[in-house]
């Protein structure tokens, strides 16, 4: 199977064309500065060999007076033969007074015009010894190394001394093999260098190749609803914040999955159930299964079931007002004892069956504006709670109060297991279900305290839950006793 490409693959390319200039331009620059200095090395070893010539020519020519004594000749012999060099002695006046002419008969004639130097170069060396690469007077292919220097005789009985002048040449092979030698050497050891550093690189890459590939695969899989993968998150060189925060989207969306399933199922039967019970009432009284003198008592019950599905039908459609920013409360005096009186009471049956104490309920009236539909699902959403979850024989009290501050509050509490400090940071989320409630209530839909949430701050008020474990839990609904005028 062919592998996808990377984008590693063209960073790759790209490192691998910097490596290579890179390591061309500090060659070039290694290798042009250690050449200089080999060449510079080359020739003060030529300017010395030519000071100790001129220094031994001065000795001798103070005892012979000669400068073409066989002495100065034998040394200039060794010289040229000792230290391949050519050398010239040139009198005062540009001419050419020794050479390898005076003892050789097939003299080097590798130096163009050496009988005589122009008064211009005489004027130069005089000011200046001259010590570099010469090819303006040489006839080989190859520049040859040149040190040109002034220098005086005297002899013994000499007034003034006599002003002399040298040249001496030898080939510049070494300076060209050196820098050839130096290129081959940085050549090979750069090749090795640029290979075992992309061999590195390359391994690296391959990694992060791989960890793009499989970030592509699995967040593909993820649009797929496939969340059976994740994302790795200790691949060495990479930003792991990405891949955790990609994670943890991926996780929820998961996590959403199935509380949307749950949820769908739960709506499902949360639906059937009151329509099954309207059902199997209104097809009892039409066939006569149930008495005349118990149609009332059934109408009762129907009455109260359509009441149930109103305010669970009402409950998703707020959600969604709620989620789209469309639900617009309908402010009035209401009566909010009356209403908990009423909400309780489509509970009476199970109340009954659990053998429980009600309190507080004959409270003074306390008025509020407020939207009653929105505040009786608040209120329904609450009671249902506190009778599911308080214990068989426990007690639900109920509590009205109004402060002085204008602030109404209602109190629903219900003994019981309570909830556990964990669960009380929770127990508003959407969708949330407690440990405790995931047995007992199998079918809720875990919006109830969402919404209520929800509803209570449309209304700028509040809502709290106080609990102890094992002992009782507390809903506060804390609602201003006017609503604040809307601006505009």
């Amino acid at each position: 199977m062919k592998s996808k490409k990377s984008s590693y693959d063209k960073l790759f390319i790209f490192l691998v064309l910097i490596m290579i200039s890179i390591n061309i331009l500090i060659g070039i620059a290694a290798i042009t500065v250690s050449s200089s200095f080999y060449k510079s090395s080359k020739l003060n070893d030529l300017q010395s060999i030519g000071d100790l010539f001129t220094k031994s020519m001065q000795r001798d020519y103070t005892d012979t007076h000669d400068t073409r004594s066989a002495n100065i000749k034998k040394l200039h012999e060794v010289f040229s033969r000792e230290y391949h060099l050519m050398i010239y002695i040139y009198d005062e006046d540009g001419n050419c007074v020794l050479s390898d002419a005076d003892y050789n008969e097939e003299p080097k004639k590798v130096v163009k015009n050496t009988s005589k130097i122009s008064e211009a170069e005489l004027e130069r060396l005089s000011a200046k010894d001259f010590l570099n690469l010469e090819t303006k007077n040489i006839s080989a292919d190859q520049p040859y190394m040149l040190y040109g220097t002034c220098f005086f005789l005297k002899g013994e009985n000499d007034l003034v001394p006599t002003r002399m002048f040298a040249k001496f040449y030898t080939k510049s092979d070494d300076i060209n093999s050196f820098s050839v030698k130096l290129t081959l050497v940085y050549a090979l050891i750069c090749a090795l260098s640029i290979f075992i550093q992309l061999f590195v690189i390359r391994h690296k890459f391959n990694k992060l190749s791989n960890y793009e590939n499989d970030f592509k695969r699995i967040s593909e899989q993820y649009a797929r609803r496939d969340f059976s993968e994740k994302i790795p998150t200790d691949v060495p060189y990479t930003t792991p914040e990405i891949a955790e925060y990609v994670n943890t989207v991926a996780a929820d969306v998961a996590k959403s999955e199935e509380t949307s399933k749950t949820f769908i199922a739960n709506v499902s039967h949360e639906l059937r159930t009151p329509i099954t019970t309207i059902g199997g009432f209104v097809d009892g009284i039409l066939d006569g299964t149930i008495p005349k003198s118990k149609q009332n008592e059934y109408l009762v019950l129907v009455s109260k079931e359509i009441k149930r599905l109103r305010i669970l039908i009402s409950s998703m459609l707020n959600m969604s007002r709620f989620e789209t920013g469309t639900l617009m409360p309908n402010f009035r005096d209401v009566n909010l004892t009356e209403i908990v009186i009423q909400t309780v009471l489509m509970f009476e049956k199970k109340i009954e069956d659990k053998h429980l104490e009600v309190e507080g309920l004959g409270s003074d009236r306390m008025t509020c504006e407020v939207d009653a539909d929105l505040i009786q699902q608040v209120v329904y959403n609450l009671v249902e709670n506190a009778v599911k979850f308080v214990n068989d024989g426990g007690i639900l009290s109920f509590r009205f109060e109004r402060s002085v501050n204008g602030m109404c509050t209602i109190g629903i509490k219900n003994t019981g297991e309570g909830l556990k400090n964990t669960e009380i940071t929770q127990v508003f989320d959407r969708f949330y279900k407690t440990d405790s409630s995931r047995g007992k209530d199998t079918t809720g839909l875990g919006l109830g305290l969402a919404i209520s949430r929800k509803i209570v701050h449309l209304h700028h008020g509040h809502i709290v839950v106080k609990s102890v474990v094992g002992e009782y839990t507390e809903f506060l609904i804390q609602l201003p006793e006017k609503q604040p005028q809307r601006k505009g």
